[in-house]
Formats: C-alpha cells, structure tokens, sequence
C-alpha cells in the first residue's frame, strides 16, 4: 500500500469526526472543513512522522488544534463568503437546532483552553495522556482545565434548559 493509499484511508475514516471536531473547537461548518483540510495538508506532508507517532489520532488532534489556533490569528477567517443561502430548516428539526444552538453557545462561555479540552475529551474521546500529549502540558493541568470547564458548563443557563431545570 503506498503513502498516498494509507493516507487516504486514513481520511476517508476520520474525516467527519474531525470537521465535526473543528466545529465545536469554535468554527463554522464550512470554515472547520477548510481548517481540517489544512491540518491534514500537513499531515500528508510529514506522513511518514505521524505514521511513527505513538497515536496516530492524537498527532492529528494536535496539528487540527494547532492550525485552529493559527486560523483565528489570520484576518480572513473574519468574513464567509457563500454562493448561496442556506435552506431554511423545517419544524421537525427545530429541536436539533435548537439542542445544538444551546451546546454551541455554552461552549463560547469556555475560554479557549477549556474549549480544546472538553472536545478532546467528550468529542473526540481522547484519554488524559492523550490530551495533555496533543496540548503539551501535564495531565494535572489537562485535569484542571476539564474541572474548571465543567464547573461552568455546570451553571450554564442554555444546558439548564436542555437538562429541563431552572
């Protein structure tokens, strides 16, 4: 099987999980497949490095997160462009809507550390080592981060309502 295959099939397998990933890290659907392009524009690049990473989703966790980082520092992420509107959703998937719009507002009440270690860990369910491997920091602090995050996640008025408590 040559790089190019392997790589592919890597893809082809992870692909959604880790648009979905660059979603909740804080990007617009078409902005995280632009981002999850990127990241593993890389990847192919140096493949045969991640290929001898010890985990290879958590190497490609680590350059998604990292080129997420760079894309907020660029200006172009600012503005969409689009070549059409999207569809206006029907009333049976209001609550889907309304579900993910509830998620996606608590997770902007987390600061950016936070953030990365809740998907990490609840998303893409990565282990502590994991994610203090793909964060380069120690598991303590990769425990704090996730504490703290939940604490807020906890007292969070949009969960409150999904959760059915006042």
């Amino acid at each position: 099987m040559t790089r190019n295959d392997e790589f592919s099939e890597y893809v082809a397998a992870r692909w959604p999980r880790l648009v979905r990933a660059a979603v909740l890290l804080g990007c617009s659907p078409a902005e995280a497949e632009d981002v999850v392009q990127a990241a593993l524009m890389r990847c192919l690049v140096h493949w045969r490095k991640v290929e001898r990473a010890d985990d290879r989703d958590a190497y490609v966790h680590r350059v998604l997160v990292n080129t997420f980082a760079s894309s907020r520092r660029r200006h172009w992420t600012r503005e969409h462009a689009t070549a059409h509107m999207p569809e206006t959703p029907s009333l049976d998937h209001t609550v889907a809507i309304d579900t993910a719009d509830a998620v996606l507002r608590s997770l902007d009440r987390l600061n950016r550390d936070q953030r990365t270690a809740v998907v990490l860990r609840y998303y893409a369910h990565l282990s502590e080592q994991q994610m203090a491997a793909v964060l380069g920091v120690a598991t303590g602090t990769v425990k704090s981060r996730l504490s703290r995050a939940l604490k807020v996640l906890a007292e969070d008025p949009h969960l409150a309502e999904l959760r059915g408590t006042p």
